[in-house]
């Protein structure tokens, strides 16, 4: 973390600015590595998948 704002991992682009772990001076994720998953038996669309490393401010 520099100053106030998390380091954000630009290999990681987010625009959820609920989340814990957005940057929020820019879109990207301050996490290392995410967990991506489904809420889906078989998931066929991108609506299907979900970030599962998200954490609410």
């Amino acid at each position: 973390m520099i100053g106030n704002h998390p380091t954000p991992n630009e290999s990681i682009r987010c625009t959820v600015t609920q989340c814990a772990y957005h940057c929020q001076n820019k879109n990207y994720c301050s996490l290392d590595c995410i967990t991506v998953g489904t809420h889906e038996t078989s998931p066929s669309m991108q609506q299907c998948t979900d970030c599962q490393s998200f954490m609410r401010k």
